[in-house]
């Protein structure tokens, strides 16, 4: 054991430096950690967001507010509403592989520098809700791979560049709010935002200033001449014979609806939504299926071809017309009210969140009687099915997958809770709801119980739901639910990777009383963690890594939610930094009471039994 993990560290070692080699200059320095840096000191940060970021470091993909793709560079720089202040570095050009910049809602001041069209490969640039000043830099125009662009609420002046109008990809520009001014440039933007500038919308200006920009109609030179003489000669013919067959068409328009009417009760009728009959849902950055389209490439939603079920819909394997696969996920009841709150909030939801380990949302179908969303197929399928002994002939998961799966669900939760602007809680934390890409990462999916917070909100009240003996004890007690209501249910991951069974099947499956948390509890004052060790592994795990995992386990299982760490602490504590601390405090320290929580039974089993709400135990949305 101990020489297989030997050669795998040099393994990932050998890997790493191959990877660091390709970013390092001759004297062994990395630019994008160099260029990071510099971003960083040209920032005040009162809340020490970037307290990680360091200059020695090689790779820079374990620093806060910064995502990297497969091969270690950096992709995203994320921070929102973070009170920064100072300027924008001209280093930032040097960051090539950026897709995404989100510094909204900051305090940032100066000129946005013209370094940022060295950035060819980004996709989203949002600088809104800050101090910039003076004009648009021309080389905005040489970011072609440009979707959003979101520079609205600064003190922007001169005129929108010219050159903006080569960039062909673009779904939406928002310059509203600024002091811009000149003629305004044709984009191929759908969405063009110019309200809220004087110059550009002040009483004398031609300019249609409404939220929503659009081109303006063209119309032939020559129709609105005056031919007066002739025109009045066809008026009247032209009034009598309209009436005509006005009165006749009408006829006809009366008659086909009653056929249609009549048809429509016997069949169902679908049709594509368009920008007038669903503004909600109208996100040009996500494609757009058509019903018939998607029921093809499922084979009429095949039941051979069903990944998984949920509360919310089922979810079908299908192949697009170019060879692509993807999983469909098709909403029940979707006239149904709460149909279709689901499928906004997760519509909504995951267009917000881009991140490595959370499942990206490719486009949607909506129609009068259907909702479907597709997503990127899992191959390696879910947690939950690769823990049992073998699905479909494929191997169970080894130790070092179960570690890496959690390293990586905290990674997407950490992302969700403190990068995402509004965070997000995703409320159903779970083995079922974790996917695993063609390389066995981590990807976290299901955001259909997902709550939008602003970023001042601590906590929110809402309906309880979510899967049994995943749900946190204040969140059963009082309906609150926050990140810590999450950090409780990735507790209880980790004790499904660790033991291979499900949470909610542990009673029946070991014949055991009680829950998952009751028995790991219990034999961890024992010393006896080897017997919750899933069997299937045969020993092969490494024991003090079990310990930790158990240890972290228990640590976001408190019953106190304030007790319970934040997800960045609990994914420095599984890559083994401060745990040692955090459980040696954790066990010197009488559990007080938490409001809702007066009388706390000493088994999450009694809490389950005690509470008067009513708990939906459900396999939720999302590719199974």
């Amino acid at each position: 054991m101990k020489k297989r993990l030997c050669m795998f560290g040099l393994g990932v070692l050998a890997w790493f430096n191959v990877v660091a080699y390709a970013t390092l200059s001759p004297s062994g320095v990395n630019y994008e950690v160099v260029a990071l840096m510099a971003i960083k000191d040209a920032l005040k940060d009162p809340r020490n967001v970037m307290d990680n970021w360091d200059l020695s470091s090689v790779d820079p993909c374990s620093w806060r507010m910064v995502t990297c793709t497969a091969d270690r560079s950096v992709s995203a720089l994320g921070l929102p509403s973070q009170n920064l202040s100072g300027t924008l570095s001209s280093a930032i050009g040097n960051l090539s592989n950026l897709q995404s910049v989100t510094l909204q809602n900051n305090a940032i001041f100066g000129p946005i520098t013209e370094a940022i069209g060295k950035l060819q490969k980004l996709q989203t640039l949002d600088l809104s809700g800050n101090m910039f000043s003076g004009q648009l830099p021309s080389s905005l125009g040489d970011l072609k791979n440009l979707n959003f662009l979101r520079l609205n609420n600064n003190s922007l002046t001169g005129v929108v560049p010219e050159s903006l109008s080569e960039v062909g990809g673009l779904t939406l520009v928002d310059v509203s709010y600024n002091n811009l001014s000149g003629p305004l440039p044709k984009l191929s933007a759908r969405t063009f935002r110019i309200i809220g500038n004087p110059l550009l919308c002040g009483q004398k200006s031609a300019n249609n200033c409404s939220n929503i920009y659009p081109e303006p109609l063209s119309f032939p030179p020559n129709s609105f001449t005056d031919q007066s003489s002739t025109n009045e000669k066809r008026h009247h013919l032209t009034v009598a014979l309209g009436t005509s067959f006005g009165a006749v068409f009408l006829m006809i328009l009366v008659i086909a609806l009653l056929i249609w009417w009549r048809y429509r009760k016997n069949q169902q009728i679908f049709f594509d939504v368009n920008d007038q009959y669903d503004p909600e849902v109208c996100l040009g950055h996500l494609k757009r299926y058509s019903f018939k389209e998607l029921r093809a490439a499922t084979d009429h939603f095949n039941a051979k071809n069903i990944l998984g079920k949920g509360g919310y819909g089922i979810v079908y394997k299908g192949t697009l017309n170019d060879g692509t696969t993807v999983a469909v996920k098709r909403l029940k009841d979707s006239n149904n009210f709460g149909g279709e709150i689901q499928f906004q909030t997760e519509v909504e939801t995951i267009s917000l969140a881009v991140h490595r380990n959370l499942l990206r949302l490719w486009g949607f179908c909506s129609t009068e009687n259907e909702r479907l969303l597709v997503y990127p197929f899992m191959p390696n399928g879910s947690v939950a099915s690769r823990l049992k002994d073998t699905i479909q002939g494929k191997p169970v998961l080894d130790w070092l997958r179960r570690k890496n799966t959690a390293l990586g669900t905290a990674r997407g939760l950490l992302y969700l809770h403190e990068q995402c602007d509004p965070k997000i809680i995703h409320r159903d934390v779970k083995a079922a709801n974790i996917l695993l890409d063609e390389d066995f990462e981590a990807v976290v999916g299901d955001f259909g119980l997902a709550k939008l917070l602003d970023h001042r909100d601590s906590h929110v009240t809402t309906a309880v739901r979510g899967t049994v003996g995943h749900i946190a004890p204040e969140y059963l007690s009082t309906g609150q639910s926050s990140e810590k209501t999450d950090v409780f249910g990735f507790g209880i991951l980790l004790l499904e990777l660790i033991t291979g069974q499900k949470a909610v099947d542990f009673g029946r499956a070991a014949n055991q009383k009680g829950v998952m948390l009751d028995w790991v509890k219990k034999l961890h004052l024992e010393g006896k963690l080897n017997l919750m060790v899933d069997k299937a592994l045969k020993q092969d795990f490494d024991r003090v890594e079990l310990q930790e995992m158990v240890q972290v386990a228990l640590l976001c299982t408190q019953f106190n939610p304030n007790y319970r760490p934040k997800m960045s602490e609990v994914l420095r504590m599984l890559e083994g930094e401060g745990l040692v601390e955090r459980w040696e405090a954790s066990q010197s320290v009488e559990t007080p009471r938490f409001r809702g929580l007066e009388s706390i039974p000493q088994r999450y089993s009694d809490y389950m039994e005690e509470s008067s709400l009513v708990v939906e135990a459900m396999e939720l949305s999302g590719p199974r």
